[in-house]
């Protein structure tokens, strides 16, 4: 499976092509999913373009994709970075009236426990985000963590051999606590391509899009995400 990561946090000055508002979002996500993503994962933003958890921009947003691509699974991010506010974060999250099909959820986050709880509540999937070793012990020992749609294991680090070694520990600790959730692997910018072939190694999900990184591997820039996702279909052709 392709998870397509259309902007995140970024903005046109990373790239141009840069999808903000939910008109612009449909309209990548429809050429991200006709190109081979299978699903997709969403910064929602408000109507200055600044990444949000509101109510009305998430329903904006989630409705735009959803009139272009029916049936398609959209995740959206809640991380910290967005608002570093607990009770405004659950707030935002119990007044949603429509409802995205999962939520990122970044295990080394302070109120991972609270998101996770109160995204199961209210018949969300949850994704959970692990980067480390420490991640996974502390999520095995969350209640309801097997409940939650998948791991997403995401590697920053380019040191050579690293990735893998870190990727292992994280699926060790998984494999001990008896956690068989599905896995996607993902990198961000000089590991989003290592971390990619390696999910296809693996037999893993993995993610491509504009969030993780913009070149692609010939080290050019890519025109859009549709092309980022493009070359992830290809890659995933030779497994």
């Amino acid at each position: 499976m392709i998870q397509a990561c259309l902007n995140g946090s970024r903005t046109r000055n990373d790239h141009p092509a840069i999808p903000c508002t939910p008109a612009e979002i449909a309209a990548d996500a429809e050429k991200a999913v006709l190109a081979g993503a299978a699903e997709l994962h969403i910064h929602i933003r408000n109507n200055d373009g600044v990444e949000s958890l509101e109510a009305e921009d998430v329903a904006r947003t989630l409705l735009a994709v959803r009139d272009r691509l029916p049936g398609t699974p959209v995740g959206i991010s809640t991380s910290w970075s967005i608002l570093p506010d607990s009770a405004a974060r659950m707030q935002h999250l119990r007044s949603w009236q429509v409802l995205p099909d999962y939520i990122s959820v970044n295990i080394h986050e302070p109120d991972a426990e609270w998101m996770v709880a109160a995204a199961l509540s209210r018949g969300i999937g949850v994704e959970a985000g692990l980067y480390h070793e420490a991640d996974a012990e502390r999520f095995v020992a969350m209640p309801g963590c097997e409940r939650c749609l998948r791991v997403l294991i995401r590697i920053e680090q380019p040191d050579a051999g690293r990735e893998s070694a870190e990727v292992r520990r994280i699926r060790n600790v998984l494999k001990r606590a008896g956690c068989h959730l599905p896995i996607l692997l993902h990198g961000c910018e000089l590991t989003m391509w290592p971390m990619y072939i390696e999910a296809m190694l693996q037999g893993l999900d993995g993610r491509i899009g504009f969030e993780d990184g913009s070149i692609l591997l010939s080290g050019v820039p890519a025109r859009d995400n549709a092309e980022l996702i493009q070359t992830a279909k290809v890659i995933a052709s030779r497994f």
